[in-house]
């Protein structure tokens, strides 16, 4: 299969470095044949502004992945958005960045949980079974609108829970089972790897990739693909190898996406 990432952020989301066309430099020179931009979605009402790229931010994103595909023509770069799902915004996604800006694919990610009328911060509030059951629910949701290529890092709830749980069993088990029913591959994402521990967990990094969680995925006919999730152009390929080691191990089948349509070059 050839080298490719589909995951990857720019300065724009406000956590990350440097520029697209920095990044698609990087992976060339790495060898990588094929790579996705895909910055934290810019929504149409701004919301959580600290950690995602602006609206009025969305022209000069989808201008600069275009510059970046001229310039490095010898990497097909495919232009994508990461989102939390909300379904007031459903036709933006489908008929505004799919359809009129023509998206290579869009990420679809639990970050925020919506639960009781507010949204919770996945990595660290969801504690209690009410909340993980939402988390899942939100996931499968997300993966029954057809409108994401993949799911982004599904394992990250893990981040506060100190042990494996009947509860956690079951938030595992229904986001599998939703993958394995709707086709839509789930990611094992190299961030986690590379990324300090979340406040209040256990362990030395984030702890994702969660190992329980796809240990279980053996019992599943999903597909997964494996991303390096970067934040810098330094890590364009970082914990790709690592966690396409870990899926072979786990006889889980790795996701073919190379019918995502790249930008055309002149």
């Amino acid at each position: 299969m050839p080298l490719a990432n589909y995951h990857s952020h720019t300065f724009r989301c406000q956590h990350a470095d440097e520029d697209v066309v920095d990044y698609v430099q990087a992976a060339a020179r790495g060898g990588m044949h094929t790579f996705g931009v895909s910055d934290h979605a810019a929504l149409p009402d701004n919301r959580w502004p600290d950690v995602r790229m602006r609206f009025d931010e969305l022209d000069d994103y989808v201008a600069a992945v275009h510059r970046a595909a001229e310039t490095v023509p010898e990497v097909q770069v495919l232009l994508g958005m990461e989102c939390e799902y909300i379904p007031d915004f459903h036709h933006y996604f489908a008929d505004e960045l799919l359809g009129a800006r023509n998206f290579s694919y869009l990420i679809g990610a639990g970050h925020f949980t919506p639960f009781q009328g507010e949204w919770l911060n996945s990595f660290v509030e969801l504690r209690t079974a009410p909340q993980l059951n939402a988390y899942a629910q939100y996931l499968q949701n997300m993966m029954e609108t057809g409108l994401f290529a993949f799911i982004a890092h599904p394992d990250l709830f893990g981040g506060v829970q100190m042990s494996w749980t009947e509860d956690v069993a079951a938030c595992s088990r229904d986001i599998l089972a939703a993958a394995a029913e709707t086709g839509v591959p789930l990611e094992l994402n190299g961030y986690g790897l590379r990324k300090p521990k979340v406040p209040g967990s256990t362990g030395a990094r984030a702890p994702y990739p969660w190992l329980p969680f796809w240990e279980l995925a053996q019992e599943y006919p999903i597909q997964v693909i494996c991303n390096s999730d970067c934040h810098h152009p330094r890590d364009v390929q970082a914990g790709i190898a690592e966690n396409q080691a870990l899926a072979a191990s786990l006889n889980l089948k790795q996701a073919d996406l190379s019918d995502l349509q790249p930008l055309a070059t002149n």
